[in-house]
């Protein structure tokens, strides 16, 4: 790959550049954006991340973290920073609805645009499109848009941390199969510059509250486990927020325990909203719950992670999800 005429006109003439990913942003959101931002604050440009929604304590140790603007608490700021962007860069999301009404404003734009994400199906909205499903993350992505740009020796431990901390949690501590040879060898190029990963994954792994502990409590004990379609099912109603005051992230990975039971082939987590459901889809093996939630929920993703939507309730959301599970299982498993 090499990296565009218009690009290198278009950095070397910017005044301001924004960074910005998808709504409920996660560790490889953050840790891109992060990693990104900190690089281009070292090399002297004037930039500024910009995510639609808030993102979990255990992702906010990272580099800068505090300087990020959150669109929901200050609509003037963010817009008036998209509004006086000559550069804005895309990470983790490859379609504008990804990141709510700030899309709107991103959409309007004329200013170059960069995206550099690993999902599927990307819409065709930026001037430069590095799209690679074949990526365990976003931040591996970033590791290698600094290699094309001559920056990779300009890592300094604190940006490695934040690649490190993208990739680990995209990847599920590299369990996943999206994690190749080539992760492990970015990994290791990171330790060799500072970055100390036994750090990153206590500050990721080992900073729970109360709420996130009892909540995960709760969910184990009502799993629902779907004999027939090899699922577990997990649930938050709205009154659960409220009731174990949860916090943004508190959520976040229970519905990778339903994968640890050797027969489960898909694992999903229902989260009640005011006026619809979101859902995540985990599986393992060959179970594409990406085309499975397109289908179904108006989601998308990655082969074995994904999300939906609903504005069914709760119980009708979980009811129809069953009847299209068993169906697809059925399907998947005569094949």
């Amino acid at each position: 790959m090499e990296v565009p005429k218009d690009f290198k006109t278009a950095l070397k003439n910017a005044s301001n550049i924004i960074i910005t990913t998808h709504k409920s942003p996660d560790g490889d959101a953050i840790g891109s954006s992060l990693a990104l931002y900190n690089m281009l604050i070292q090399k002297g440009f004037n930039a500024s991340v910009i995510v639609p929604d808030k993102f979990p304590d255990f992702i906010s140790w990272m580099s800068n973290a505090n300087s990020i603007v959150v669109q929901e608490d200050d609509e003037n700021k963010a817009k008036e920073l998209v509004d006086k962007a000559d550069i804005i860069f895309c990470l983790d999301f490859n379609a504008l609805h990804r990141i709510d009404t700030l899309g709107d404003w991103v959409g309007e734009k004329a200013e170059y645009k960069v995206m550099i994400d690993h999902h599927q199906s990307p819409d065709d909205f930026a001037d430069w499109m590095i799209s690679d499903t074949g990526k365990s993350s976003t931040c591996e992505m970033i590791y290698d848009f600094f290699a094309l740009l001559d920056w990779k020796n300009d890592i300094t431990p604190e940006i490695g941390e934040c690649i490190y901390c993208g990739i680990m949690t995209d990847t599920g501590s590299f369990r996943f199969p999206s994690t190749t040879s080539e992760t492990h060898d970015i990994i290791a190029d990171l330790i060799r510059r500072g970055v100390d990963n036994s750090g990153v994954h206590q500050k990721v792994n080992d900073s729970n509250t109360i709420s996130r502990i009892q909540i995960l409590g709760k969910c184990l004990n009502h799993m629902e486990f779907v004999q027939e379609a090899h699922t577990t099912i997990f649930s938050v109603a709205l009154d659960d927020f409220e009731n174990f005051n949860l916090k943004k992230g508190d959520t976040e990975g229970i519905v990778n325990y339903g994968l640890s039971i050797g027969e489960v082939l898909v694992s999903v987590m229902f989260k009640e909203d005011v006026d619809k459901v979101k859902i995540s889809f985990r599986s393992k093996g060959e179970f594409n719950v990406n085309e499975f939630a397109r289908k179904y929920f108006n989601g998308g993703g990655h082969k074995n992670a994904a999300g939906g939507i609903s504005t069914e309730s709760l119980d009708d959301t979980i009811n129809t999800f069953k009847k299209h599970i068993k169906n697809e299982m059925d399907s998947f498993l005569a094949d």
